[in-house]
């Protein structure tokens, strides 16, 4: 009886220690991790010329994957690697004693030399996990700085309704929408998607949030919003460095809205009837160019319609057999209708199960809208005595 709570208090703390992870989750968990690792690490050696022989082939692998991984540590720390393989090696010499006739034992020659080595590398494990919880501790503040620029709650606009959501693969992302009210009670919605992921994408997000808001209050129109967000963006962090930009100015008394489409996924505009429009014809990407050509048009939000805006993390999205999610299938969701919060947790939930437990690759971000009948009342009424 003694023995019950201390073996439970152990199993919990084993359980604990371990995240959880069983014995037959380490192989994949394992195997994902090596993976990852080696693509990051050899990602600048894709197109090398490889030797033509076998043998050739995995000593240049070898020794490229070394390198690189002793160039990821500070000097010092390259140099305590160094030393401590070296000594590793030094420690792996073993001598055969004879104990009896026709039977010997090997011994290790030099186990302190293997102990120091082992020490060593202990110390250098130390030394870059703290550096990690240090990035990871200031990863987490530009985190909720980051959240901090997203909109917490729906903008208070009378006959209409709102759902969104915002998950970054990382701990910090690119993706980003706004809903930015104007003194004369139209509203402002905008969407981006930063090229890249996490750091980099994160400070594209936070450039391109603050040029946002400079723009409204210049000029909120369209055309003029996108123009100098482009600007800003052109140059700003190389080729590479661009944003996919779905920004609309509404009217909500006529529900009627002007947009500029990007580079973005194509929003979705869900009729009563149950006719789904693409809103955009193409366009590059902000960011690219100095002079950029503006995909522009307008439509009208009638009674129950829906509008559906998001980032390509959605239908990007990979199963474990490599297949996407697909921009049709979150059409074909749209397609039922119902509240903004229902298309919004249909979409999500099935994004979910067909993910399953594969790890999100990209941010993704979703807004629903929805026209109620609120909103054609108050225009009906508008103006009677």
């Amino acid at each position: 009886m003694g023995r019950g709570p201390q073996a439970g208090k152990t199993r919990e703390s084993a359980r604990r220690y371990s995240g959880g992870v069983g014995a037959r989750d380490l192989p994949g968990l394992w195997r994902r991790d090596w993976k990852r690792s080696y693509s990051i690490l050899m990602r600048a050696h894709e197109d090398d010329d490889l030797p033509k022989s076998w043998f050739g082939r995995q000593w240049y692998w070898v020794k490229t994957f070394f390198l690189e991984l002793s160039y990821r540590l500070t000097p010092a720390r390259r140099l305590l690697f160094v030393l401590c393989i070296i000594l590793a090696l030094l420690g792996l010499e073993t001598d055969t004693i004879e104990v009896e006739a026709g039977d010997s034992i090997e011994i290790w020659q030099h186990p302190v030399l293997m102990l120091i080595a082992v020490v060593g590398l202990v110390f250098l494990l130390i030394f870059e996990l703290a550096d990690r919880v240090q990035v990871r501790d200031e990863l987490e503040v530009a985190r909720q700085l980051q959240w901090d620029l997203l909109p917490q709650d729906a903008p208070p606009v009378e006959g209409y309704d709102f759902a969104f959501s915002y998950r970054s693969a990382n701990t910090v992302g690119g993706d980003y929408y706004d809903f930015l009210e104007l003194d004369d009670g139209r509203l402002a919605l905008a969407m981006g998607d930063a090229s890249g992921h996490g750091i980099a994408a994160a400070m594209l997000m936070a450039v391109s949030s603050s040029t946002l808001r400079l723009a409204v209050d210049t000029d909120p129109r369209p055309p003029a919003v996108a123009r100098m967000m482009n600007r800003a963006l052109v140059g700003s962090g190389g080729p590479r460095a661009f944003l996919t930009l779905f920004y609309a100015l509404l009217d909500p008394a006529s529900g009627r809205f002007e947009y500029v489409c990007a580079g973005h996924p194509f929003p979705l505009l869900r009729r009563t009837d149950g006719a789904i429009d693409k809103l955009g014809s193409g366009s590059f990407p902000l960011g690219l160019r100095q002079e950029v050509e503006l995909s522009v048009g307008s439509e009208t939000i009638r009674e129950d319609d829906l509008l559906l805006v998001y980032t390509d993390g959605i239908p990007e999205a990979l199963d474990a057999g490599g297949e996407a999610f697909t921009f049709e299938r979150v059409q074909t969701l749209l397609e039922p209708g119902g509240t903004p919060q229902e298309v919004h947790d249909r979409i999500l939930g099935d994004l979910d199960r067909f993910v399953g437990t594969e790890p999100l690759v990209d941010d993704r971000s979703l807004v629903v809208i929805r026209r109620s009948a609120r909103a054609t009342e108050r225009i009906e009424t508008a103006g009677t005595p």
